[in-house]
């Protein structure tokens, strides 16, 4: 009973507000939180240089699959300007017998857009993200035989011989990624989104393992990466 209560309710507001979003909204209005995978292409160049000298497979360089979350809310005192978040990650990696090299990548920030008023009916919106993130490498190589005891005796005597090795790189990062969005209510609480953009990294610092720096690293290798993103959002939207 109460379901139908409150999907009536929501019908006859979305109505409502429809048929007087022309009287009342000389701007676009409302907000919205969403899924929002994306398609990331950084350079991953200096990698796969690498990995070919070791005689291991390369990186994908066509770009790896993102999961994201953002959301925004438009601030009446300002017409068409939005504010809100966004965070993002996602990973390459490739493998042979007892070696395997995992790039990861992932960001996060606040979002400030502006959306075109002479455009009815969507939310075509440029603006840009503002914030941080995090690529990070793993390199591993091991004959994956395991104890708990061999664990301990690795890491409490230098001495003893281990098969095993695992080193992880960091790098920490601020980045600025402008972006162009264009946002299609199919509902009054449902919309759809499609987009690209570019980050911008930059104050970057790599360090190994427990936070240790890391010199010589290549110049080209950092986060700078073309993207391509799609959404589903709920919220409330008239544009």
């Amino acid at each position: 009973m109460y379901k139908k209560i409150i999907l009536s309710t929501l019908i006859l507001l979305s109505s409502v507000v429809y048929g007087q979003s022309g009287q009342f909204f000389d701007a676009p209005f409302g907000g919205g939180i969403g899924y929002v995978p994306a398609w990331y292409v950084p350079n991953i160049d200096p990698i796969n240089s690498q990995l070919k000298e070791i005689e291991m497979s390369e990186l994908s360089s066509s770009g790896f699959y993102s999961s994201g979350i953002a959301g925004f809310l438009y601030v009446g005192f300002v017409k068409n300007l939005r504010v809100g978040g966004m965070g993002y990650g996602g990973s390459l990696s490739t493998s042979d017998e007892n070696r395997e090299v995992v790039y990861n990548l992932g960001g996060g920030g606040v979002t400030l857009e502006y959306t075109l008023p002479f455009i009815k009916d969507l939310g075509v919106s440029v603006g840009a993200a503002i914030g941080a993130g995090n690529l990070e490498l793993d390199m591993y190589r091991n004959s994956g035989e395991f104890t708990w005891e061999s664990t301990w005796e690795e890491l409490s005597d230098p001495n003893i011989p281990s098969e095993s090795y695992n080193r992880k790189l960091e790098n920490s990062f601020w980045m600025i990624t402008p972006t162009i969005n264009l946002d299609y209510p199919i509902y009054r609480f449902i919309s759809l989104r499609l987009g690209f953009g570019y980050q911008f990294t930059f104050a970057d610092k790599w360090t190994a393992d427990n936070g240790q720096p890391v010199s010589n690293i290549p110049s080209d290798l950092n986060s700078n990466s073309f993207f391509i993103q799609s959404g589903i959002f709920i919220g409330f939207f008239s544009f």
